[in-house]
């Protein structure tokens, strides 16, 4: 393998312990956050180039999330690293018993396109904060900011143990091959069981950031100019090209008579008359990525929208109606501008279509009745789940976030980013002596001891209080 040597190099330094201090991962954290402050321009003109992302949905998605997590991982750092004591049995009240965070060792962070700062960096920083060294590989699509990562990140962090390496899909399956400690893959399903099997022939442990069809259902009962202004902004932020975006909208017909004109107007107060226009909407990443997404306009029927212009891969922000379970577009996670919309009767009907899909990286949800999102979140299975609002819950660190199923596997952001990159040690530190103690264990075995030795060992049950 061409990176066999580069894997090496990165193993050596992590067995000699450099990564392992507290004071190392804070000052590479640090780091990271200088090269997002130095080169916060060069990032803007990157995603510019690549996909024409507006700065402002830059700096929200990108560098802001980033910041957020970086910022929230410094702050408590220094406690999620604190060895977990827990409780013991009566055999060993005299010992030390206690969940070590070790770091797993050398990793490798395959990060997408859609987002390439914050899906890359966002793992990177609870790599490093769990005392990792990491090989990260950006997306090849988004070739600016694969150069820019590639070319500045190393300098600023500490190259005996941290690489980007920039390698296409052959380059990739290569680079797979090494026995690396964790992989953590942010992309498509298809791709992320290649993923999964090349770990597989080394007993490597994975975390899965995938995708699928989110779906959204709208009661009767909501505000529905909040409903629009909420479900367009989640669904053509980025050009639709984001893995939490609600895919597919679920009413009543009375409702979507209700929706569409609201949709119509949102879209012309957050984009104009004519959203090619705007400086607010992006692009389709690449001309393969448009002729996907451009195919799927041709399901149900075009409610808004709908033009588009393969030489600037530019697809209005579309709604769809009169759409069939079995259209294209419901076939496959859409990844772009497009909302298709499905009347239901009920919010029953709407929990059995859902359950009847593969399990979603996330469920939306708009009520003004309690009741019908209790429903709804108590009947169903996603990944995540957030009610009368989209993909906001992104935004909390504390909050974990991955799939579940054909969704994705594992999860991350703030702890849970620390903990997805720790291997939780189980430590028992024993007093050399005392071996009296110790003798009721010991062959030849004497039945009367057992009474006894269980007594040391056995957890016992507590006694429980019913109020009646």
């Amino acid at each position: 393998s061409p990176h066999a040597e580069l894997v090496s190099r990165l193993r050596a330094a992590w067995l000699s312990g450099k990564t392992r201090p507290t004071e190392y991962r804070l000052a590479q954290l640090e780091a990271l956050g200088r090269f997002l402050d130095e080169k916060k321009q060069d990032i803007l003109e990157a995603t510019a180039a690549d996909m024409r992302k507006p700065p402002f949905e830059v700096e929200v998605s990108e560098l802001s999330i980033c910041r957020s997590e970086l910022n929230h991982t410094l702050n408590n750092l220094g406690a999620w690293m604190k060895d977990k004591h827990v409780e013991k049995n009566w055999a060993t009240q005299l010992d030390s018993a206690f969940i070590r965070k070790d770091p797993y060792g050398v990793v490798l962070i395959i990060g997408p396109w859609n987002y390439p700062i914050n899906l890359l960096l966002v793992p990177l920083i609870g790599a490093i904060a769990a005392g990792n060294c990491v090989v990260m590989k950006p997306s090849e699509i988004t070739r600016n900011v694969e150069r820019l990562v590639a070319e500045t990140l190393p300098r600023y962090l500490d190259e005996d143990c941290f690489a980007v390496v920039t390698a296409g899909v052959e380059e990739t399956t290569r680079l797979l091959e090494n026995k690396f400690d964790y992989i953590f893959f942010t992309g498509s399903s298809s791709v992320g069981r290649i993923v999964m099997t090349a770990a597989a022939k080394h007993l490597t442990p994975v975390t899965l950031e995938l995708g699928g069809k989110n779906p959204c259902y709208v009661s009767d009962s909501c505000d529905v100019q909040n409903v629009a202004r909420r479900v367009a902004w989640g669904r053509f932020f980025n050009a639709g090209q984001t893995c939490v975006a609600p895919d597919y909208v679920l009413c009543s017909a009375e409702m979507q008579e209700k929706l569409l004109p609201a949709l119509r107007e949102v879209i012309t107060e957050f984009y104009g008359p004519n959203p090619r226009e705007s400086p607010d909407f992006g692009r389709i990443v690449g001309d393969r990525q448009f002729q996907r997404v451009q195919a799927l306009l041709h399901s149900g029927h075009t409610a808004i929208g709908g033009q588009t212009d393969a030489e600037e891969r530019y697809i209005a922000p579309t709604v769809l109606v009169e759409v069939q379970q079995d259209d294209p577009v419901m076939q496959e996670e859409i990844f772009g501008p497009i909302l298709p919309i499905l009347t239901v009767a009920s919010v029953d009907d709407a929990i059995a279509f859902i359950n009847a899909r593969e399990r979603p990286l996330v469920l939306y949800v708009f009520s003004s009745r309690k009741e019908v999102v209790k429903r709804v979140l108590e009947r169903t299975s996603s990944g995540g789940f957030c009610a009368n609002d989209t993909i906001m819950h992104m935004t909390i660190p504390s909050l974990p976030f991955g799939g579940i199923g054909q969704s994705g596997l594992g999860r991350y952001h703030g702890r849970s980013s620390f903990e997805t990159f720790s291997h939780q040690r189980s430590a028992l530190l024993r007093g050399a002596g005392r071996e009296s103690l110790n003798t009721p264990r010991y062959p030849p075995y004497a039945p009367h001891r057992l009474p006894l030795l269980r007594a040391a060992t056995e957890t016992k049950r507590r006694a429980t209080c019913l109020l009646l």
